[in-house]
């Protein structure tokens, strides 16, 4: 079926999908807006609670003959999910532009992970094996040991706005073809994009109950974390929300992906000009809205001073505007309180002596790429997630003092460390804390073929790579003795 589309308006309307079955949910219509230019674009109505019993109780039904299915027939449908993706690339990356304020490149990129995503963790799955391990009770006996991948069960799915392609094709990929059902709650700013999303994966052909969407605020995920039959939660936002999560779920399988306060470190010898690049990449890209963004940037004494005026001059040329106009390098924040808490971390930390040397100032939705010196650790923006479009520069003098500094944070999830000497950037790479440390590249790049994730309240499991796979199934021992029984 096609975008549910209110002809006078335009406005795609995001609808539910249980067992097989689109539903207009009988809760609250959210209504979602253009960032960049305040015109309606979508909406949505609300789920209500007998929904999410039924989206659940659907999936429940469905796993034992999904788990029982050869994966080769599993991963059947994601192939064709990739040619459907390709049949809507330009409504989903319209969509994508409006409802969130990506450029046009980062549109691109969204789509490209949802691509790669479809493609790779299918064919994953597929090379997904166990392993026989000997005896060790007693050697001489007749045991095999077979450790093998058992799927967890219904599996609730929760999703941010910032990534709203590629980051559920990095859950719900996995978990379907490793033998899970899935009920997909996605974030209620982009219900347009989630729309088209789940009827690629509708039309792709799985059967009744595998996958299933409730749609919905806040208290739609809780039902779900809190739903008795759900067996594992993944969900990707807010450090803050994660933990709510966990304490929630209880015992049940948790893949927490959350918020990041990544270190962003230039030694002194660096290459400036490419640290420059990398830190426009790290801080502006989607105005700062991604929890891998360069949210410190470390920079020794010695090359502070030119990073600083390369950078000020760099984000000053930042083209800012209009998503759907090709030549915008960066839009505008997506929601409300991403501004918001952009504007407070720098009213608290010019206020305790640190200065704007680039940028600062807001209109509407849009706030300029700025650039923040003289910024200390005790700051609220070097302990905080701001993100926004900021580059907060905090000086050092030795490598003792950066590497106090880059770890004394409660997130561990991106970094990187710009530093000629490929022996010095493996060193300071292993020293820090983060689950993926990048030695000349930006915070903001992660390989789609790698596990991704990270330490300390940056989250639990992994996604991508075959660490997706890890994450959505249990490891299960069969043991059999061939000595027995007698014949």
């Amino acid at each position: 079926m096609g975008v549910v589309t209110a002809a006078e308006q335009g406005v795609v309307a995001a609808r539910s999908y249980l067992n097989g079955e689109w539903v207009t949910g009988g809760g609250e219509e959210i209504e979602v807006k253009n960032p960049a230019t305040g015109k309606l674009v979508s909406r949505l109505n609300s789920s209500t609670a007998e929904e999410v019993v039924a989206a659940v109780a659907a999936a429940r039904e469905a796993r034992r003959a999904w788990a029982a299915t050869p994966v080769a027939v599993r991963i059947e449908p994601f192939r064709r999910a990739v040619d459907l993706v390709e049949s809507r690339r330009d409504e989903l990356k319209a969509m994508i532009c409006q409802e969130v304020g990506k450029t046009q490149a980062e549109a691109d990129d969204d789509i490209f992970g949802l691509l790669a995503n479809f493609l790779h963790t299918p064919e994953d799955a597929l090379r997904h094996a166990g392993k026989i391990v000997p005896p060790t009770w007693t050697p001489n006996s007749k045991r095999r040991v077979l450790i093998t991948h058992a799927p967890v069960g219904v599996v609730a799915v929760m999703s941010p706005w910032n990534f709203p392609a590629a980051i559920p094709s990095e859950m719900i990929t996995p978990a379907i073809a490793s033998g899970n059902v899935v009920v997909w709650k996605p974030s209620e700013w982009t219900p347009g994009t989630s729309q088209i999303l789940a009827e690629i994966i509708a039309d792709a052909g799985f059967p009744k109950g595998v996958f299933n969407v409730v749609q919905g605020r806040g208290n739609i995920g809780a039902q779900l974390v809190e739903h008795p039959e759900t067996d594992m939660v993944a969900f990707v936002g807010s450090t803050a929300t994660g933990e709510v999560i966990a304490r929630a779920a209880g015992i049940k399988k948790l893949l927490l992906e959350l918020g990041g306060n990544g270190p962003f470190v230039v030694m002194e010898d660096a290459d400036v000009e490419a640290a420059v690049e990398a830190t426009v990449e790290g801080a502006f890209y989607l105005a700062g809205q991604v929890c891998t963004a360069a949210e410190r940037l470390l920079v020794h004494d010695a090359v502070h001073d030119d990073f600083v005026a390369a950078l000020a001059d760099r984000a000053r040329t930042l083209k800012v505007g209009d998503p759907m106009d090709a030549a915008t390098e960066m839009g505008p924040l997506t929601v409300q309180s991403s501004l918001d808490k952009t504007i407070a971390h720098l009213g608290d930390a010019t206020g305790q002596g640190a200065e704007i040397v680039a940028g600062g100032s807001h209109h509407d939705l849009f706030h300029d790429p700025t650039v923040l010196v003289d910024v200390t650790p005790e700051m609220a923006i070097a302990r905080e997630e701001t993100f926004g479009p900021v580059a907060p520069v905090i000086r050092f003098s030795s490598e003792e003092e950066m590497l106090r500094i880059a770890n004394d944070s409660d997130y561990g999830l991106t970094g990187a460390i710009f530093t000629k000497s490929l022996e010095r950037g493996w060193e300071l790479a292993e020293q820090i804390d983060c689950g993926t440390v990048h030695v000349n590249e930006t915070t903001n790049y992660w390989e789609l073929l790698a596990p991704f994730g990270g330490m300390k309240k940056s989250g639990i499991g992994r996604v991508l790579g075959d660490g997706a796979l890890e994450s959505f199934t249990n490891s299960k021992q069969i043991t059999y003795d061939r000595a027995r029984p007698k014949a």
